[in-house]
């Protein structure tokens, strides 16, 4: 894929996690995806993300930065929400929080083969 066709592609697989229209979801991510050098398939990436969204509902990710060389996307992402619980062993208990993910993906064709995350849990443990 183009550049362009990388942004384009990538800002769609947002919308779809936004929308939380998992059946969508096979079309962008490889049915042998990798999580953080984990094989996690298909189905373990979409279960992950469920269970992101009935931890934090209002969830939202929200595009901060975007770079993309094929195969590669670079993002940062921020998001501004508030878990009903614990979040990465963090007691959040419903406060708002705000924090960033760097979140590096490769595609295999047009669809995301591997993901490679972190997460600023020092920001939230900051918060609260």
């Amino acid at each position: 894929m183009t550049r362009d066709e990388l942004i384009t592609t990538y800002r769609r697989y947002i919308d779809c996690l936004n929308r939380q229209d998992w059946g969508e979801l096979q079309e962008f991510v490889h049915d042998d995806v990798r999580y953080n050098d984990l094989h996690v398939g298909l189905a373990g990436y979409r279960s992950m993300l469920e269970g992101d969204f009935r931890a934090i509902p209002d969830l939202r990710f929200q595009i901060e930065l975007l770079i993309a060389d094929s195969p590669h996307v670079a993002c940062r992402l921020h998001f501004d929400c508030t878990p009903i619980g614990t979040l990465f062993d963090l007691p959040v208990n419903g406060r708002r929080v705000q924090f960033e993910e760097n979140v590096f993906y490769e595609f295999a064709g047009e669809r995301i083969q591997k993901v490679r995350s972190i997460i600023d849990k020092a920001a939230i443990a900051r918060q609260l």
